[in-house]
């Protein structure tokens, strides 16, 4: 990408570019290898599978990004605390177009590596991005969905890079629009990956899934005939899409429990869209209100 301009002209908005546009391709290749190695079936050591190799890329992804980040700030910080550097205008111009380029040719191809998906259905074919207006983006793969909001934060940062140095080329002596623009657009690159930082926390600390709430789903199973309480309740997911639930019912002596299992399950399959569900049943005992380890999880 921009990797010579950065050397020819000193400028650190390109450096920037360069070094985010390298971060890029190289998150770009972590999130397609990590498609194809979360598509691996299940062994008897990885018993769930590779799915979680998605969120790893993810979160191997924006810390790239943020590593970048944090050096470039620095260097645009003492930059305009010194302003004894010299900028060529003609080279920062034609750097940064092939960057603006190569940022829009990286958004193509990643907005078509993530699969479709279709809005009727639930669970492990598409989740939200995030939960609110707006019309989620139509990636499934959490790391090619972390690289395309990294690469869409760079298209931008080439934008602002662009703009700076059509700027510096005609009107060299506002050459502190360099460090300015390297600023303005770091920001908006730590800004964009928040979000996804926060969903693959949530996965790999075993958080409930974000598009389910703990309630609706305990409630959902005390309303399942037969089942007097329940415990042991708990929710997780494996990537965004793959969403995990396992819990202990507790019946009356005169329910089913082929019945009480069946219907529980298909509960939690068609409501909530859990790919992978594990009931146990169990027959109810008044001193279960007692046990302290079947106590609910208090709010957080």
């Amino acid at each position: 990408g921009g990797g010579g301009g950065g050397d020819l002209a000193p400028s650190l908005a390109i450096m920037t570019d360069a070094a985010h546009l390298l971060a890029d391709v190289g998150s770009m290749i972590g999130s397609l290898f990590s498609l194809w190695l979360s598509t691996r079936p299940a062994t008897r050591t990885m018993t769930f599978g590779w799915h979680r190799s998605e969120t790893l890329g993810a979160l191997a992804s924006v810390v790239s990004l943020w590593m970048v980040t944090g050096i470039l700030l620095y260097l645009a910080f003492i930059r305009l605390l010194h302003s004894d550097y010299h900028i060529e205008g003609g080279a920062m111009l034609l750097t940064a177009s092939i960057a603006v380029c190569a940022n829009l040719l990286m958004a193509f191809v990643l907005h078509q590596a993530g699969p479709p998906h279709s809005h009727g259905s639930r669970g492990a074919e598409y989740a939200p991005l995030e939960e609110g207006p707006g019309e989620p983006l139509p990636l499934g793969n959490t790391s090619v969905r972390a690289a395309f909001v990294h690469v869409l934060g760079d298209l931008l940062q080439s934008l602002g890079v662009l703009a700076a140095s059509v700027l510096i080329y005609f009107k060299p002596q506002y050459k502190a629009a360099d460090p300015i623009s390297t600023f303005l657009f770091s920001i908006c690159a730590l800004g964009s990956t928040a979000p996804t930082l926060r969903d693959v926390l949530r996965v790999l600390m075993e958080g409930s899934p974000r598009s389910v709430g703990f309630e609706p789903v305990r409630d959902t199973l005390l309303s399942v005939p037969g089942v007097r309480a329940t415990h042991e309740l708990h929710l997780w997911s494996l990537t965004l899409t793959y969403h995990v639930a396992s819990a202990h019912l507790a019946i009356d002596s005169t329910a089913d429990p082929e019945a009480v299992l069946a219907e529980a399950a298909s509960q939690l399959h068609s409501r909530f869209g859990f790919s992978s569900c594990t009931l146990q049943v169990e027959r109810y005992q008044p001193e279960m209100a007692q046990c302290l380890r079947c106590r609910e999880p208090p709010q957080a």
